[in-house]
């Protein structure tokens, strides 16, 4: 007995599944995720224990992470919005530098491609035919 979702066997949704999975869309899609995980942790890492220090330094020993203020029973930590902000700014900063360097390699990667002796003869004749 076929059990029937919706109009779709299980084996034609696991097969269409299948299909889906394993696109080369999807897996460059999973594989830009574990990365950019690996590199938010980086860009944290380097956000709270050498820039916020240093920042800390410049502003009298701050620690924007222990601002806050009590409304009621309620603590407004205002100190961790702010720091949500630095990091976003640097991450954006970084990731900025990182395509913009990408851009330089690619850009000096394109090889300069001459036409061939038979582009240039065809050029030749067009541009004599429209002469005529």
């Amino acid at each position: 007995m076929r059990v029937f979702f919706g109009g779709f066997s299980p084996f034609s949704m696991m097969k269409e599944f299948k299909e889906f999975a394993f696109k080369g869309n999807v897996i460059d899609l999973a594989v830009g995720v574990v990365i950019g995980t690996a590199f938010g942790k980086i860009i944290a890492s380097l956000v709270h224990d050498i820039l916020m220090p240093l920042l800390g330094l410049i502003l009298g020993r701050l620690d924007f992470s222990a601002l806050a203020f009590t409304v009621g029973s309620a603590s407004i930590k205002y100190g961790m919005f702010i720091q949500s902000v630095v990091d976003f700014l640097i991450v954006a900063f970084c990731v900025f530098l990182m395509i913009r360097q990408l851009q330089r390699f690619k850009k000096e990667a394109a090889p300069v491609v001459e036409d061939s002796k038979e582009v240039k003869l065809l050029s030749e004749i067009r541009d004599l035919l429209k002469g005529a």
